[in-house]
């Protein structure tokens, strides 16, 4: 039997949990379906240090189930299923989940975006034993191992902090010949005596028998191909945005959601909030703000289309 909601909000990161909480908060019947757990990139956050507010560090997953109740005690629903289509009949949207279908008003695209990968030999065969793409999921698998950091942005410099308090051996490459990453992280890597940076640097091949052995690196401006002894490879390379529910949407050459200021893509009713959407910069409190952004704008939708809109 189909359920009816005013918004739903697909995705509970920290963009959807700042979406529900602030849909919940206008007196939208409000419904949060997620197929993992909720809180998104967020769970693995080491320590958790730039967010205004919060002084001393906390760890994503404590600071994403404080999301979670916030969002609860204001009134919202969070569902664990899957959405597999999305479609937009009259004011309505259905939606048809791992749950059952569902209806709503509005919708918020808040699915985030998964890692890309590097597509060379041996990163889908050892993917699991040895190559990751979460260093506080498996780094500690690597206590006192050689492991190799691939990439250049905040979430390779941060993880390789978070991996140089395992061992101290520690290499991250890059392809360019500095960091993208803001200044402060990438300064503190680089003043990191456990962190060797190579930059320059692509991977070409994984090897290993049963786990991970070693790593043809290239040096990209030589053309130098040289092997290097490791245990693990960690990768965070950027990410691929998850916008398959919104195939006529408007994207950017990334395949990112094309979004205005009130985080309204291109179909009515439809908005983008978090990493799903195009964005300057990536950072939690950006997706949370996003959510809130959109819920708010969801609520002002909702109100025209029932001609209820203050004048």
């Amino acid at each position: 039997m189909e359920s009816s909601w005013d918004l739903v909000v697909i995705g509970a990161g920290g963009a959807g949990l700042g979406a529900a909480q602030y849909g919940a908060r206008a007196n939208l019947k409000t419904l949060v379906l997620e197929e993992m757990a909720p809180g998104g990139q967020a769970l693995v956050i080491d320590r958790l240090e730039n967010y205004p507010g919060i002084a001393e560090p906390v760890s994503g997953f404590d600071f994403a189930d404080t999301m979670r109740r916030q969002a609860e005690q204001f009134g919202a629903e969070i569902r664990s299923a899957g959405v597999t289509a999305l479609r937009k009949e009259g004011h309505r949207f259905i939606l048809e989940t791992s749950d059952g279908p569902v209806s709503a008003l509005s919708v918020i695209l808040a699915t985030g975006a998964k890692h890309r990968h590097l597509e060379v030999p041996g990163e889908e065969e050892f993917s699991g034993r040895g190559v990751s793409y979460c260093a506080t999921c498996d780094g500690p698998f690597f206590k006192g191992k050689r492991i190799l950091v691939v990439g250049g942005g905040d979430a390779a410099c941060d993880e390789a902090m978070y991996l140089s308090k395992l061992t101290d051996r520690v290499i991250l490459v890059h392809r360019k010949d500095r960091f993208r990453a803001q200044k402060a992280l990438a300064q503190r890597v680089l003043d990191n005596p456990r962190i060797e940076t190579r930059f320059n640097h692509g991977v070409k091949e994984i090897h290993g028998s049963k786990q991970v052995e070693a790593v043809t690196l290239v040096r990209l401006d030589t053309g130098e191909e040289y092997r290097e002894s490791v245990d693990a490879v960690f990768i965070f390379i950027g990410s691929i945005p998850q916008t398959a529910l919104a195939p006529d949407a408007e994207k950017d050459e990334s395949g990112s959601l094309i979004t205005n200021d009130r985080m309204e893509t291109s179909i009515p009713g439809l908005f983008a909030a978090g990493d799903v959407r195009v964005t300057p910069f990536r950072q939690l409190i950006t997706a949370v703000a996003d959510g809130a952004v959109a819920a708010h704008s969801a609520s002002q939708y909702i109100d025209e289309i029932q001609g209820q809109a203050y004048r």
